[in-house]
């Protein structure tokens, strides 16, 4: 189960979402389900400091849009290299079209022996 919601989701939304999905992100996607952006348990940490409306606010507005990403067919090795230079948990995996393939996880890695 990929989380995912739309540009126009309220960040109280989404946050419903990623506790559903249990990965401390969420994907953001436009009318044609292509990936816009993210919203991750750190940009959550951000706008609470800056005292934005978390009910009304649209999560395209604090989104983050330079998500890294990685090819569905790539090794495992280098999602555990991309997440370990990036200091992230949670990478999006995208297919030949960049379309949405899923997400894997540092505890996916973990769990897979590969780190």
């Amino acid at each position: 189960d990929i989380p995912k919601v739309s540009r126009e989701t309220t960040v109280s939304r989404c946050l419903l979402e990623m506790s559903s999905k249990k990965l401390g992100m969420t994907t953001v996607v436009d009318n044609n389900a292509s990936i816009v952006g993210v919203f991750t348990d750190g940009d959550l940490r951000r706008l609470l400091d800056s005292n934005t409306d978390l009910l009304g606010t649209e999560v395209e507005k604090v989104m983050t849009e330079k998500f890294k990403s990685i090819h569905a067919g790539a090794l495992a090795s280098e999602a555990a290299k991309i997440m370990q230079d990036n200091e992230i948990y949670s990478l999006v995996v995208q297919n030949e079209a960049n379309e949405l393939h899923g997400i894997i996880t540092m505890h996916d890695l973990l769990k897979a022996n590969v780190v």
